[in-house]
């Protein structure tokens, strides 16, 4: 199918962003509080977050053009509201700044992996997007999550599904890579919610008590994806009737004639799921801002934890975590 042009036209201006995206900031007035913290503080599992493959998203200070894109500033990591989160829930949070290896993921319980790039799209997303991890990487890390470690993988909106791609598929699922978008498509945020149950029923969803228990989640554009063939999977957000994905040569370069421009429906595609592989835990999501508190645009919108739409995501980031920390059970019982 083909969408009409005025409705690609809103989605299209959700994926056309600088490649150094220079214009989603850390929220510097964000501050997370846990009313009932899953461990002591300092006292938690290890939670590892990768820094060594281009990632968007860091916990580290992280280096963008300047607004002449001659020169390069310096900013807070985009996930450093995430790090505060799990840090006031007990949560110790170190970046990884070294290629995954048995040695390397045997320093944490979790690895947590953002918006991962090939050294190829760091300046340039157009196709091909390659994959940003090597084939022994990728064996490190299914390997280790068999073994009992806990992985949550994060790809945001093309390119990052392709550069997440070999690794997602490894453990059972197929990442689309384009843009997708529920709703009205003009918008740069979407809802799931436990009313019309796109936000399926899940000990995630219920948390650890009702206090914890989650109605609506927002995000902010990004991928849909699906399991692959054989793969049991346990889905979190999922996308309605009417949901489209596009899919463009390069979403940070000029806009294209939109009549040529490739997209799919998705509707009971995935944003949100999780699985079992061996003994380990694995969360796949795709979207990325929901685990931030950003600010973007010269009008200095919120996106992410901040925005006042989002209330209950900060309680649905940790019930993530507390699952892939077994503190939360499988599956509904």
């Amino acid at each position: 199918m083909r969408l009409r042009i005025s409705v690609l036209s809103g989605l299209l201006a959700l994926t056309f962003v600088p490649p150094a995206g220079a214009q989603q900031v850390t929220a510097s007035d964000y501050a997370p509080v846990v009313r009932d913290p899953a461990f002591a503080l300092g006292a938690g599992p290890i939670v590892l977050v990768d820094e060594s493959h281009n990632n968007f998203h860091t916990v580290s200070p992280t280096r963008i053009p300047d607004s002449t894109h001659e020169g390069y500033i310096t900013i807070p990591g985009r996930l450093g509201a995430f790090r505060d989160l799990l840090t006031a829930d007990g949560y110790r949070v170190k970046p990884v700044t070294e290629g995954f290896s048995a040695q390397v993921l045997s320093h944490g319980s979790i690895l947590v992996i953002s918006n991962a790039l090939a050294d190829a799209n760091v300046d340039d997303w157009g196709l091909p997007n390659p994959s940003a991890f090597e084939p022994e990487e990728i064996t490190a890390v299914v390997d280790w999550v068999r073994d009992g470690g806990a992985l949550l993988l994060i790809a945001d909106h093309q390119p990052w599904p392709a550069a997440a791609g070999d690794l997602a598929l490894s453990l059972g699922l197929i990442l689309n890579n384009g843009s997708a978008s529920i709703g009205d498509p003009s918008a740069d945020r979407q809802s799931f919610t436990r009313a019309d149950d796109s936000l399926r029923d899940h000990p995630i969803v219920r948390g650890r008590s009702d206090a914890e228990a989650i109605r609506s989640v927002m995000t902010f554009g990004g991928q849909a994806f699906r399991p692959a063939p054989g793969a049991e999977v346990e889905p979190l957000l999922v996308f309605p009737l009417g949901s489209v994905l596009v899919m463009l040569q390069d979403p940070s370069g000029p806009e294209p004639d939109l009549e040529r421009v490739p997209n799919i429906r998705v509707d009971g595609m995935l944003q949100g799921a999780v699985l079992r592989v061996g003994q380990g835990r694995v969360a796949v999501f795709g979207e990325a801002a929901m685990f931030t508190a950003q600010v973007t645009g010269p009008e200095r919108r919120p996106m992410g934890l901040n925005h006042p739409g989002a209330a209950e995501n900060a309680q649905f980031v940790l019930n993530v975590m507390h699952w892939l920390s077994g503190l939360l059970p499988d599956a509904l019982q």
